[in-house]
């Protein structure tokens, strides 16, 4: 009977071992599994297409860690060479910014950077809320000139600590000319990528360049070499390399495409953003696998239907958004429109831009009309 008993313990001991060896990595893996594998976004565009504002519909929100063109280190240090050349440095970069790996940095900084030595990094809402910086709650808008002002001091160690804890990393890059480049960052098991490749009216694309021509001469030279970028054509020669490279990107990503790239690829055009905001904003969200709060539903909008008339070349701040992205039309002369039209028409073609034929078609053409093509 006690020999019965014990054999009855023993073999219960040893189902209970059974269950436990076997049932116990399935519920560890599945805890695993319950925290999804980050995000990667990747906005693709080109200098003074909205891609600025473009980013802060991302960085504000509480999911996203977000860095506004880390690639402008690799162009500073490396600025003697092509951009053909630097799209392997570019690229090497943001993959190590995707992976949080912000270690990339030591290559193009000082050993005693900081936070406040990375590009552009006060626009990052992530940068300027915990664990970047404690001023700020991570669920508050959070305008570039506040974060500059209270958060420059903390460690560049926190640009890694704070990307690692977001479910969701964006980067706006303005420095590819290649989708193809982007390939091996697209079946890199790694990384979970989409792009969202972002487009503007060529003729407001110039006319915005005209207003920063300074800032943007030696990005010009790297695109074109300087010889190119000089005389009367100069701008014209760097306004046909754009549209070309806008061209090349459509069509890879949008005809006879890959089957990585299925379902990760989306083209905008800025004037449709500027058009309907929330509609698009909602858009890329969905894309992005983001929620659209009410928060920023409401940010959206207040940014767009404001009274400023965006007088400051890279300053987001609430403005008319619509009249703003229009202003070419009222101010290029029809000279110079002729002459964009020309090196950038194989891309308005395609992207859905009418040319205008006349002076008198300019001042009377409707903005329906200019995109009535889609």
């Amino acid at each position: 009977m006690v020999k019965s008993r014990r054999l009855h313990v023993l073999l219960i001991l040893v189902v209970l071992s059974f269950l436990l060896i076997y049932f116990l990595p399935c519920s560890n893996n599945a805890r695993t599994e319950e925290k999804p594998s980050p995000v990667h976004i990747l906005i693709l565009s080109s200098w003074r297409s909205g891609s600025s504002f473009t980013g802060q519909i991302f960085s504000q929100h509480p999911s996203v860690f977000y860095l506004m063109e880390p690639a402008w280190h690799v162009w500073v240090k490396m600025y003697q060479n092509s951009a053909k050349v630097l799209h392997m440095a570019v690229r090497d970069l943001v993959r190590s910014v995707f992976l949080c790996d912000m270690s990339v940095f030591d290559a193009y900084m000082s050993s005693q950077k900081k936070k406040s030595d990375l590009f552009q990094w006060e626009t990052s809402r992530a940068l300027c809320s915990p664990p970047a910086c404690d001023s700020f709650s991570r669920t508050d808008i959070i305008t570039a000139g506040n974060c500059k002002t209270i958060c420059s001091k903390y460690p560049f160690s926190k640009v890694e600590e704070a990307c690692k804890t977001y479910s969701h990393v964006v980067i706006k890059e303005v420095r590819f000319f290649d989708l193809k480049v982007l390939y091996p960052l697209l079946t890199d098991p790694s990384l979970n990528l989409k792009i969202i490749h972002l487009v503007r009216d060529p003729r407001a694309v110039f006319r915005s360049r005209e207003n920063t021509v300074a800032d943007l001469k030696r990005d010009s030279n790297i695109v074109l070499g300087s010889q190119r970028t000089k005389g009367e054509m100069g701008p014209y020669n760097t306004m046909q390399v754009i549209c070309k490279s806008h061209v090349e990107i459509y069509r890879a990503g949008s005809r006879d495409i890959p089957s990585f790239l299925k379902d990760r690829y989306l083209l905008v055009r800025y004037e449709d953003i500027v058009r309907d905001p929330l509609a698009r904003a909602a858009q890329m969200y969905r894309f992005a696998e983001l929620h659209f709060t009410p928060e920023l539903q409401k940010w959206v909008h207040n940014i767009t239907h404001g009274k400023g008339h965006g007088a400051q070349a890279f300053d987001i701040g609430s403005r008319d958004a619509l009249r703003v992205s229009q202003a070419w039309r009222r101010t290029l002369p029809f000279q110079k429109i002729e002459k964009v039209q020309e090196v950038c028409k194989d891309a308005m073609d395609l992207l859905g831009y009418r040319l205008i034929q006349s002076e008198e078609e300019q001042r009377n053409m409707s903005l329906d009309l200019l995109f009535a093509q889609n």
